[in-house]
C-alpha cells in the first residue's frame, strides 16, 4: 500500500513539474524570443499578459471589479508610477490592480468571518474582521513593492553590460542615439527589461521628443537611483560637449567599483549574522554528538556508585 501510493505521488509530481516546465520554459515562443527578433517595439504590459488564455476570464472578472472600485485621481497616479516602475504600462493596470486589491479584501474578510467561530475572546472577535479586510485590502501593495524592487535590482545589474556596450558601439562611429538603439536590441535576448527601457527612449525619441526629456523620462519610469546617475551624467556631457564615451566609460567603472565594494561589506557581515544560528542550532548539536556519549557513560557509571556510597 505504501509504495503503491508511493508510485501515484511520484507520478503526480513529475506530471505537474513536467507541465509547470512546459508552460513556463518550452513553448516554442520562448525559443523564439531566445534566439533573437527585430528591434524591440516595447508594447504596453498587461497584468494579464502572462496569463494563460483559459484563465483571462479571471483577469476580465477582476478588471470588472477594478472599474467600479472608487477610485481617487491621486492613488490613481501613484498607483500607475509604481505599476509603470514593475513594467506594467498598459491602462487596464490600474483596474486590474485595484480588483485585486478589492478582491483580497473580500476574500480575507469572509475568511476571517469564518476564523471567528474560534476566536473565545469578544474583543479580538471584533478586530479581526476589519484587520482580515485591511490585510487583503494591502496585500497588492506588498507584492507591487517587491516586483518594483525586482525590477529595479534587474535594471541595477544589466546598467555596466549595457554602457560597455554603448561605449563600444560609440567608439565604432555610431551616434548616441544609434547606439541605444543598438544596445536595445543586442540586449533583448540577456537583458530585457533594460532593453525595454532603452527602446522607449529610442521611440520617444524618434516621436519628435528631445534627448533629454526622453532619458528624463526613462529615469522617471524605473525609479531606480542608478539610473538617475546615468541619465544626469548623459545629459550633462551632451550639454557641456565632452566625450559621452568616456563618461560612460567611468560611470560604468564606478558601477562595477561600488557593486564589489556591496559585495565586500555584506560578506564582512556574514560572520556576525551566522553567530546566532550556530549558537542556537549547530553548537546544541555539536555538544550532543561530542559530550553525549561520554555523559551517558558518566551517568551510567556514576550513579551506581554515589548510590553504593549513599547506602554504605
Amino acid at each position: 500500500m505504501v509504495l503503491a501510493l508511493s508510485i501515484v505521488l511520484f507520478i503526480v509530481l513529475m506530471t505537474l513539474i513536467s507541465v509547470f516546465g512546459y508552460a513556463r520554459w518550452a513553448k516554442p515562443a520562448r525559443f523564439q524570443e531566445r534566439l533573437g527578433a527585430a528591434m524591440l517595439s516595447p508594447e504596453p504590459i498587461a497584468l494579464d499578459a502572462g496569463a494563460a488564455p483559459d484563465r483571462k476570464w479571471l483577469v476580465r472578472i477582476v478588471q470588472t471589479i477594478g472599474e467600479k472600485a472608487p477610485i481617487s485621481p491621486q492613488d490613481a497616479t501613484l498607483a500607475r508610477r509604481s505599476l509603470i516602475a514593475a513594467g506594467y504600462r498598459s491602462d487596464r493596470a490600474v483596474k486590474v490592480y485595484y480588483g485585486f486589491k478589492f478582491l483580497f479584501g473580500a476574500a480575507f474578510f469572509v475568511a476571517a468571518i469564518i476564523g471567528r467561530v474560534y476566536i473565545d475572546n469578544p474583543v479580538l472577535s471584533i478586530i479581526v474582521l476589519p484587520a482580515g479586510a485591511a490585510a487583503g485590502f494591502f496585500l497588492p501593495n506588498l507584492v507591487l513593492d517587491k516586483l518594483v524592487s525586482a525590477r529595479q535590482e534587474r535594471l541595477r545589474f544589466a546598467l555596466p553590460d549595457a554602457l560597455d556596450l554603448m561605449v563600444v558601439c560609440m567608439e565604432a562611429g555610431l551616434g548616441l542615439d544609434q547606439a541605444i538603439a543598438a544596445v536595445a536590441r543586442e540586449l533583448q535576448p540577456t537583458h530585457k527589461d533594460i532593453s525595454e527601457e532603452l527602446s522607449l527612449v529610442t521611440l520617444e525619441m524618434r516621436a519628435g521628443k528631445r534627448r533629454a526629456e526622453a532619458l528624463k523620462n526613462l529615469a522617471d519610469r524605473s525609479a531606480e537611483s542608478e539610473l538617475r546617475k546615468l541619465v544626469a551624467t548623459m545629459i550633462q556631457a551632451d550639454r557641456f560637449g565632452t566625450s559621452v564615451a568616456e563618461s560612460l566609460r567611468t560611470h560604468s567603472e564606478f558601477m562595477r567599483v561600488k557593486r564589489r565594494q556591496q559585495a565586500e561589506e555584506r560578506a564582512a557581515k556574514v560572520g556576525v549574522k551566522l553567530v546566532f544560528p550556530i549558537f542556537l542550532f549547530i553548537l546544541p548539536a555539536m555538544l550532543l554528538v561530542a559530550a553525549g556519549p561520554g555523559l551517558l557513560m558518566l551517568f551510567k557509571h556514576l550513579f551506581p556508585l554515589m548510590s553504593g556510597a549513599v547506602s554504605g
